[in-house]
């Protein structure tokens, strides 16, 4: 199935945690990360139970230092 993924468009199997999304993007490159599904932030505490499905917008956001 097809998500779209910070405005790419990406094929994930069947619907997935977003938990198991970011280990396949992210690695262990995740903290500071924020997630959100089609407009709504979705808590860290939910992740490993959000499921993510077909044509579902998803923005990650990566918490950067500077002033």
């Amino acid at each position: 199935m097809e998500i779209s993924l910070n405005n790419q468009i990406k094929e994930i199997k069947n619907a997935c945690p977003v938990q198991h999304l970011l280990d396949e993007w992210l690695g262990e490159k995740q903290k500071g990360i924020a997630v959100a599904v089609n407009g709504h932030v979705i808590p860290k505490i939910n992740w490993h139970t959000h499921l993510l499905n077909s044509n579902d917008d998803v923005l990650l956001i990566k918490a950067t230092q500077g002033g």
